[in-house]
């Protein structure tokens, strides 16, 4: 597999970034192991995780990704072959130091994600929401700290608009400070409008690293929703099927399966070989929860979008 430079910074990553925030929620340890295994076997070295994943499911308190991932490694004893992300900032708990980008909670989480993950050090560190109610400068200057003392390597943002990206670049050059390095847009082919247009500009100038989520607009471009058929067993159908499951969605599907059909591919794969090919784009991130989706996964880089079916594709996912 061909790596790809990470923004400005000294890391190389695969093109297919592996998703872990099913790890601990729809895939047990085992399956998550598995799943891991086989990415790395096909040469996959970036995985992209959050201190909050899976706090969502009842029971479970965050964190319960980053252990499984930090398990799975020290099994392994393959730390030093992988690019490890991880994301603070999301709520932690309901008491308000449990969330945001304030110094004391970056201090507080960046001390248990190294903990769950069994490491010394986090290759990418990234805001996973902004946070409005924490002055910039205070948010830099603690992952500035982190970086200098050896506990981050490099940091990104995640769910920023445009405006903010570019105040928050000024500002870490006014202070003189490490500045983020990449940012973590939602994009796909139905969701473009948060990464197309000025952030995707003001990432191109600055030279940062774009890693997308839900790349496969959660699992509804994988092309196993279709109309008049019943929904899949998934947690997330019934939110699959207010989003996409429309006129534009089923376009869409539509197209993908004459490109998938043309360069004998699946349709996740064309999904993915499309989100790669954009602009800026350095990975895509994508989940499994098999062993089986995860060679699926792999195949898109093995597909090359020439550039009439990347504009068939981009013109069927345009909004109407």
């Amino acid at each position: 597999m061909s790596h790809r430079n990470l923004g400005r910074t000294d890391l190389r990553v695969s093109p297919l970034c592996l998703g872990g925030n099913v790890f601990g929620w729809t895939a047990d340890e085992a399956a998550s192991f598995a799943v891991l295994d086989a990415y790395v076997a096909g040469g996959g070295n970036f995985i992209d995780t959050a201190e909050s994943y899976s706090r969502w499911v009842p029971g479970h308190q965050g964190g319960e990704s980053e252990a499984i991932l930090g398990r799975w490694m020290r099994a392994r004893q393959n730390r030093d072959a992988l690019v490890i992300a991880t994301k603070v900032g999301a709520p932690m708990g309901e008491a308000p130091e449990q969330r945001g980008l304030s110094r004391r909670r970056i201090m507080e989480a960046v001390e248990g994600s190294l903990r769950r993950l069994q490491t010394d050090v986090i290759d990418l560190y990234q805001a996973h929401f902004d946070d409005s109610a924490t002055p910039l400068e205070e948010t830099l200057a603690a992952f500035d700290e982190l970086i200098k003392a050896g506990k981050v390597r490099h940091i990104g943002a995640s769910n920023y608009m445009a405006p903010r990206l570019r105040e928050a670049l000024k500002t870490s050059r006014r202070l003189g400070v490490r500045p983020y390095e990449t940012m973590q847009p939602e994009y796909n082919l139905l969701d473009r409008d948060s990464y197309e247009g000025e952030l995707q500009e003001t990432c191109l100038e600055h030279g940062l690293g774009v890693i997308t989520y839900y790349s496969l607009a959660s699992g509804f471009l994988s092309g196993k929703y279709r109309k008049d058929q019943p929904l899949p067993i998934s947690s997330r159908a019934a939110a699959v099927q207010r989003e996409y499951m429309n006129a534009r969605g089923f376009r869409v599907l539509e197209e993908l399966d004459r490109v998938a059909s043309e360069q004998d591919a699946t349709v996740s794969q064309v999904s993915l070989a499309w989100v790669m090919a954009q602009r800026g784009v350095t990975s895509a991130i994508a989940s499994a929860t098999s062993v089986a989706q995860v060679e699926e996964l792999l195949g898109a880089l093995r597909v090359t979008l020439d550039e009439t079916s990347l504009r068939r594709l981009s013109d069927a996912g345009k909004s109407a």
